[in-house]
């Protein structure tokens, strides 16, 4: 009785409606603030890992230095140097010469960092400062990200403004992964390991095997084979230290200076997989397939281009993260599928007498001739 008298009281419906109609009045009035505020902490939880993920990459390679590289000095003022390091691209709003411009600038940052690296570890091996270069740049990238996410996440929450924010949280998933991927590297990097990369320069290596090779360009090697009665050059960059080379210019030096035109070129390289698709897949394409800056694509293309070379492209599939990370057995399994298919394309698009060009890209850490 007292609830049905209740029910029909005014009062009771006026403070019923007030509760019910309270959450959707604060929403209209706060949402946006609490919707802020939930990815602000979902953002700064993100920058948290980030920043934990560049503290450990430097201290992987400062534990590195000290260990394997004996400096004379304690190296972790120099290597804070190294994280701040830069690079500015030429101008190219003028785009004739923009290659050789880019060349010679990322040239100049190579030639840098080299000299950086013997200065702070003069003992250290060939295959040891290619690994410090190679965990200096992951360091550098990674505190680059962090300092990026920082600023924008920085700027959100200063202005409030809730479409930076969201912008910010939409992209960090795939920042993340892209920092997994590279902190992944490390571990391959420090005990020089073959990574996914280097499936391209391994399938060239096969191909190679017990071939006297001799260099073409910087940290870059050449061998002359036959198959089929047709006369192979094998191209890759020259292992086990971890480099690409420079196959650009020893696809130029063969061609232009030494005068072999090949009839066909091959090349060989690692190609990131779409979601579903399985690591170690192997697909065949025309073009040239190498990726960088575009300076070493664009000369591979020019000379083909000159000469009217047909370029052939076998890529094998994997993730971003496999890539860098020490080769998965899928990966170094599908070498001797690269290799067939190599041979199976020299058959089919050559003719008895042809000469064949093979060009393994990639990084060829832990991979020898």
């Amino acid at each position: 009785m007292l609830l049905q008298a209740s029910a029909g009281d005014p009062f009771f419906n006026s403070v019923l409606n007030f509760v019910l109609y309270l959450p959707f009045v604060l929403f209209f009035l706060y949402g946006q603030r609490l919707q802020t505020w939930v990815i602000l902490n979902s953002v700064s939880r993100s920058l948290g890992k980030l920043e934990s993920l560049r503290n450990r990459s430097k201290k992987e390679l400062v534990d590195y230095v000290v260990k394997e590289c004996k400096p004379a000095s304690d190296p972790g003022d120099r290597i804070n140097q190294f994280l701040e390091y830069f690079t500015i691209m030429p101008n190219s709003l003028d785009p004739r010469g923009i290659v050789n411009k880019i060349e010679h600038v990322v040239s100049l940052q190579e030639e840098r960092i080299a000299t950086e690296v013997k200065a702070l570890a003069p003992a250290a091996s060939s295959i040891q400062s290619k690994a410090v270069e190679n965990m200096v740049e992951v360091a550098t990238t990674l505190n680059m990200l962090y300092k990026v996410v920082r600023h924008y996440y920085l700027i959100g929450k200063k202005t409030a403004s809730l479409y930076v924010l969201m912008q910010l949280q939409m992209i960090m998933p795939s920042i993340l992964q892209e920092a997994d991927a590279l902190i992944g590297a490390v571990d391959a990097l420090k005990l020089s390991q073959p990574i996914g990369d280097g499936i391209g320069p391994m399938v060239a290596g096969r191909i190679m095997l017990n071939i006297p090779t001799k260099t073409i360009a910087k940290e870059t090697v050449l061998a002359e084979t036959t198959y089929m009665s047709r006369t192979v050059y094998v191209i890759k960059a020259e292992g086990p230290i971890g480099t690409v080379g420079h196959l650009g210019k020893a696809v130029g030096a063969l061609v232009e200076d030494m005068g072999v035109k090949p009839n066909a070129i091959i090349m060989i390289d690692a190609a990131l997989k779409l979601e579903g698709e399985k690591t170690g897949e192997i697909a065949e394409g025309i073009g040239a397939a190498i990726g960088g800056v575009g300076v070493e694509r664009f000369r591979i293309e020019e000379v083909a281009t000159k000469h009217q070379i047909p370029l052939y492209a076998i890529v094998v599939k994997q993730s971003l993260n496999e890539a860098i990370s020490v080769m998965k057995k899928e990966i170094a399994e599908s070498g001797d599928k690269a290799v067939a298919i190599v041979q199976r394309a020299i058959e089919d698009r050559t003719h008895e007498g042809d000469k064949v060009l093979v060009v393994g890209v990639g990084n060829t850490l832990g991979v020898a001739q």
